[in-house]
C-alpha cells in the first residue's frame, strides 16, 4: 500500500538512495534536510517528484511542521564521516540527540505511529563476536576520545527511540548500516579518500608501481555493502520491519583495509605497494555484521566489493573538483 513518508537527511548519501527507492515503489515522499552535508544533486533525477523542506533536524517546530500529514518518519539525518568524529564531536552529538528528540516530538504532535530510525555499526566499537548480531552489547570505550561522539550519539538515539517507542507507536524500528559505499558517498570516508589519493598519485606518476600510504597496518577488516544492496535491505525494513526490532544492513563479505587500497589502485590499472603507519586511537580492528535477521525479510546482497568499487573510483576521479577544501 502506498504511503506518505518524511525522510530526514534525504539529500544525504543513504537518504537520497532511500528517497529514490520509495518513489520507485509508489510512495509519496517529503524530504527534510538543511543540505549542510547533503547535496540536492543526489536527487536531480527525481526533481519534482518529491517535496523539499530545507530545515535543521534539531529545530523541533520545523520538523513537526514538516511531518504534518505524513504516515511515517524515516529518520536518517546525522553528521557522519570519521573526520568529523574527531574534529566536530560536539556537533555530531548535538545533531544526534536533539535531532532524535525533534523527530519524536514531531511524531507525538502529529499522531504519527510509524517510525524507522537509522543507527550505525559504530555503536559496537570493538564487538565481542564477529560476525556480530543485533544482540551484541553497545559500548563507548573511552568518553575522552572524540571518535566515540558518533557511536555514543547513536546509542543515545537508540535508547530514545526504543523507550519513547514503547507507547503511541504501532511500529518503531531501528536499522544499523554497516559500511555502505558507492559514488557520491561524501568525502570523509576511507574509500573516497583512497580513490582521491590514488587518482592524485596516478596523475603525478604516470608509470610504475604506486606507493600508497594508509593509517594502521592494513589488517583491519570491514564488510563494505554497495549502496544498491543497502537500499534494497532498507526497503525491506521499511516494508516489513517489526515493532521494537533492530536490523543489521550489510554484507558478510569481509575485506582488509590493505586489500581495499589495492583494489582502488588496481581500478586505475596500476600495481601498488602499501605503506602502513600508526593507527588512530580508537580504531576498531574488525567489524562484520550477522545479517540473519534481515534475511528473514527477504534480503540477499548481490554486489561484491570488487564489482562495486570501480564505479565509486570513477566518480571520485571525475569529480575531485567538488571536494571541500578540508577533505
Amino acid at each position: 500500500m502506498a504511503k506518505h513518508y518524511l525522510v530526514t537527511g534525504g539529500t544525504g548519501f543513504l537518504g537520497a538512495a532511500l528517497v529514490k527507492r520509495l518513489l520507485a515503489d509508489g510512495h509519496a515522499v517529503r524530504v527534510l534536510d538543511n543540505n549542510s552535508r547533503g547535496a540536492p544533486r543526489r536527487l536531480a533525477d527525481v526533481e519534482g517528484a518529491y517535496e523539499m523542506v530545507v530545515a535543521d533536524v534539531r529545530d523541533s517546530d520545523a520538523v513537526t511542521a514538516a511531518a504534518k500529514g505524513v504516515d511515517g518518519i524515516l529518520h536518517l539525518a546525522a553528521v557522519n564521516g570519521t573526520e568529523f568524529f574527531y574534529s566536530k564531536p560536539e556537533l555530531v552529538l548535538d545533531v544526534a540527540v536533539r535531532g532524535m528528540l525533534a523527530v519524536l516530538d514531531a511524531c507525538r504532535r502529529n499522531d504519527i505511529a510509524d517510525m524507522v530510525v537509522a543507527s550505525s555499526s559504530e555503536v559496537y566499537q570493538t564487538p565481542p563476536v564477529v560476525p556480530t548480531d543485533e544482540s551484541a552489547p553497545l559500548s563507548v570505550p573511552d568518553v575522552l576520545n572524540p571518535r566515540y561522539s558518533y557511536g555514543g550519539g547513536k546509542i543515545a538515539s537508540e535508547l530514545l527511540a526504543v523507550n519513547y517507542g514503547r507507547t503511541g507507536f504501532d511500529r518503531m524500528t531501528i536499522f544499523r548500516p554497516h559500511n555502505v559505499y558507492g559514488p557520491d558517498m561524501g568525502w570523509e570516508h576511507v574509500l573516497p579518500q583512497f580513490a582521491l589519493r590514488a587518482a592524485k598519485a596516478v596523475a603525478e606518476q604516470p608509470e610504475g608501481t604506486i606507493e600508497f600510504p594508509i593509517l594502521g597496518d592494513g589488517c583491519q577488516t570491514r564488510a563494505f555493502v554497495h549502496i544498491d544492496d543497502f537500499t534494497d535491505g532498507l526497503a525491506k525494513v521499511v516494508e516489513r520491519g517489526e515493532h521494537q526490532n533492530i536490523y543489521h544492513i550489510g554484507t558478510p563479505e569481509e575485506t582488509t583495509i590493505a586489500e581495499c587500497a589495492r583494489l582502488v589502485v588496481r581500478s586505475f590499472g596500476r600495481d601498488v605497494v602499501i605503506q602502513p603507519s600508526e593507527a588512530p586511537a580508537g580504531e576498531t580492528s574488525r567489524r562484520c555484521p550477522d545479517i540473519t535477521k534481515l534475511k528473514t525479510l527477504g534480503y540477499a546482497p548481490r554486489i561484491s566489493l570488487e564489482e562495486g568499487l570501480p564505479s565509486l573510483v570513477e566518480w571520485y576521479a571525475a569529480n575531485a573538483h567538488l571536494a571541500p577544501k578540508a577533505a
